[in-house]
């Protein structure tokens, strides 16, 4: 049987982790940030500026380009990062989005470490 460190450890061992500091000057390249978290959490810390905000619980289907709830910005060749609040989720919807097919996925962190680096904010 399957634990969450087993699902955690199995994430980790397929989506690259950069620090925050790396990712910073990533920002307003071609690089998407995607929040992962609900929409409370963002509500209290904030998200990366220009971030897409979607949800761990709803990725496969706005990943999906066959879903009525696909965002063209997860399209299979975009370089995508994902943050959450320490790292576990972004590392969790990182393997979702490989698994999906998509190549160049990423993550980043907690949104604390993000900030920490200086990097840009929005509510």
């Amino acid at each position: 049987m399957k634990t969450a460190q087993h699902y955690l450890a199995d994430a980790n061992a397929v989506v690259t982790r950069i620090p925050g500091a790396e990712a910073v000057p990533l920002h307003g390249s071609d690089a998407v940030f995607v929040d992962v978290r609900d929409s409370a959490a963002i509500a209290q810390s904030g998200t990366i500026a220009g971030a897409l905000r979607v949800p761990r619980g709803f990725i496969e289907f706005a990943a999906d380009s066959e879903s009525k709830f696909h965002n063209p910005a997860l399209s299979k060749d975009a370089n995508l990062h994902l943050v959450c609040g320490a790292g576990g989720q972004a590392a969790l919807a990182g393997k979702t989005l490989k698994d999906m097919g998509f190549g160049k996925v990423t993550n980043i962190g907690g949104i604390a470490e993000w900030k920490d680096a200086g990097g840009p904010m929005e509510d």
